[in-house]
């Protein structure tokens, strides 16, 4: 048995925002780790929460 260790949160490029990625870490009390903004995987960004918040109430 594999533990969970954090949150990987993928198709950051479409046209959902994410916000709910705050709801599921609270939930199962885990750390958000990285999120995708792309669909290769280089398009994988270590998480960083200032920088999600600004882009997701960015007009």
């Amino acid at each position: 048995v594999v533990g969970v260790s954090g949150i990987t949160l993928t198709k950051l490029d479409g046209t959902a925002k994410g916000g709910i990625v705050f709801a599921i870490a609270r939930q199962l009390q885990l750390p958000i780790r990285y999120i995708g903004v792309g669909e290769q995987v280089d398009d994988l960004r270590t998480f960083d929460a200032e920088t999600f918040v600004n882009a997701l109430f960015a007009e």
